[in-house]
């Protein structure tokens, strides 16, 4: 049996993962249904600034720099 690489095993986790956010983000726009719901624009602003701080969080995890230096 071959042992799975690290690239092997990013691409594996990161489709998975990706595929659950964009699914979750999904199922938040059913909340946009004002027939079921009511909402401000102060909620939904809140909503999408918790969103866009942790994807910009999560983007700069992807740039860091890991090497060390004094």
């Amino acid at each position: 049996m071959k042992k799975e690489t690290k690239r092997e095993r990013f691409v594996r986790i990161a489709n998975k993962r990706t595929n659950e956010v964009l699914y979750r983000l999904r199922v938040l726009g059913g909340c946009a249904n004002r027939r079921m719901y009511e909402f401000t624009d102060k909620d939904k602003k809140m909503i999408f600034d918790a969103i866009e701080k942790e994807v910009e969080r999560v983007k700069n995890l992807f740039s860091k720099k890991e090497d060390f230096q004094l």
